[in-house]
């Protein structure tokens, strides 16, 4: 089992930047990988950006490809996502994700960009 705590959202102008941390609990070693996914309503839920344990692999969207950079400080459990260049279609609730053989999920963050 892991434990995942999502923070860092909130309102910014349009062109501002939000650093959203995740901090995983439990099971922590048995991860594949670590993601950030939003989902606005109406929508499904996308997966923004990946990254991997072992590897150190990184994948994102393309929508957020060169603006958003997902990291991870292993020493504290804990995966960013430093979002720049927000625009207002980045407006989303962000939810934290873990595999490990099946996907733990945080309780979302919302992130509210205005123009």
């Amino acid at each position: 089992q892991v434990q995942l705590v999502e923070s860092g959202g909130g309102l910014v102008q349009a062109g501002g930047s939000l650093n959203l941390s995740c901090v995983a609990s439990g099971d922590i070693f048995r991860i594949s990988f670590m993601a950030w996914y939003r989902h606005t309503p109406g929508k499904q839920r996308e997966l923004v950006a990946q990254i991997f344990s072992k590897s150190g692999t990184v994948n994102y969207a393309h929508s957020v490809r060169g603006r958003f950079a997902i990291s991870r400080d292993s020493a504290k459990n804990t995966v960013y996502l430093q979002m720049n260049e927000l625009k207002p279609e980045d407006t989303a609730v962000y939810f934290c994700n873990a595999f490990m053989g099946k996907d733990f999920w945080g309780q979302g963050t919302k992130v509210t960009i205005s123009s």
